[in-house]
């Protein structure tokens, strides 16, 4: 009987083809939207836009996912302005809200399915940069 303790441990596989550094690429064009939250002004789409045009001939799964990040954070923003306008009939700042968690929520998603190698298309998203 063997000792399980003296087998070397086996590295696990992963489900995706894609290799390690681009699928960390990925993840971070999704993430680089949350720097918004450290008050760099339009942060939200500076991140994932710069992210895009240094993978995007590179690497196709990280240039892809950044130019997924891209389009749903001016879609975000556009409907941002427009739930800002609409503060005024007091129906925005239930829509500021929801877009708020929307934001988070899908962003975090958007960055695991990404890191697993998996393509995520965000829902509500306007394709502005194909």
């Amino acid at each position: 009987m063997e000792n399980p303790y003296t087998q070397t441990p086996r590295p696990p596989a992963h489900h995706s083809d894609i290799p390690p550094a681009e699928r960390q690429w990925a993840m971070f064009s999704h993430l680089t939207s949350l720097s918004m939250f450290l008050g760099i002004p339009f942060g939200n789409i500076l991140g994932p836009l710069i992210m895009y045009l240094i993978k995007k001939d590179e690497m196709p799964f990280g240039g892809g996912q950044a130019k997924e990040a891209l389009n749903f954070q001016i879609s975000l923003t556009i409907y941002g302005i427009v739930s800002g306008i609409l503060v005024l009939v007091f129906v925005g700042v239930l829509l500021l809200a929801a877009l708020l968690v929307i934001f988070i929520v899908f962003t975090i998603i958007a960055a695991i399915k990404s890191n697993e190698g998996e393509f995520y298309r965000y829902p509500l998203t306007i394709r502005f940069v194909s």
